[in-house]
């Protein structure tokens, strides 16, 4: 029997016993759908038998939305490290572990999972797969960044040293600026990550050819 998660998720099954499985976290104020519709668009190969879990964050205040509860997997006071919600960043990363440790128990390993995500959903993929315990199959970040950087040489674990990594970002985005991206970016390859880093000309968003790319990524990774 699954063990039970603190987190809700909403699940796209394959027609065959699943072997793979991607934990997709949605971006701030938005909720398990959002990315829904997304693996139709991805073009993976019918021979992978691919589970989507989609988690709903939980509902919290949120300090740059005036202080409104909405789905959220850490407060938002700004973007240095001193507003950091380093708790309840810490509280979604165990919920996001206990998922993969549920997709261990459904029959799927830790190396055949994908940790992913959108804005502050990409920043705890990269969170807390690079401490997880076990290898994975893969991180995705969109339009995210590195949470609690300071912390990542003594925390990261070293069975997802060489983890393959995907972090895309959009030239234009107004909500989580390219610079924060692209440090992270340059945070991670100093400490020897292989980063498989995309920009494209967008705002906060995805775009068709990002989910061209994300669709190459992942067929390699499972492949």
């Amino acid at each position: 029997m699954p063990q039970v998660t603190h987190l809700e998720t909403v699940e796209i099954e394959p027609d065959q016993s699943a072997d793979a499985t991607i934990i997709w976290m949605h971006g701030l104020g938005a909720d398990a759908y959002d990315f829904y519709s997304v693996p139709s668009q991805l073009g993976l190969p019918t021979r992978l038998n691919v589970r989507y879990v989609f988690p709903n964050a939980p509902r919290i205040p949120v300090t740059i939305n005036m202080g409104l509860i909405m789905r959220a997997w850490y407060d938002v006071r700004g973007f240095d490290k001193r507003s950091e919600d380093q708790q309840q960043i810490r509280s979604s990363a165990r919920w996001i572990m206990e998922l993969v440790a549920r997709e261990n128990e459904r029959g799927v390993q830790a190396n055949r999972v994908v940790l992913a995500g959108f804005s502050q959903g990409g920043a705890m993929a990269l969170f807390t797969g690079l401490r997880y315990p076990e290898p994975l199959a893969g991180i995705m970040c969109l339009s995210g960044y590195l949470l609690l950087h300071e912390n990542l040489a003594k925390e990261a674990t070293n069975n997802n040293r060489d983890v393959s990594i995907f972090q895309a970002h959009g030239s234009n985005d107004p909500i989580v600026p390219y610079a924060l991206g692209r440090s992270s970016y340059d945070v991670l390859t100093k400490a020897n990550y292989q980063i498989d880093w995309h920009e494209y000309p967008m705002a906060h968003q995805v775009c068709d050819k990002e989910l061209q790319d994300v669709g190459t990524w992942l067929t390699n990774v499972f492949s």
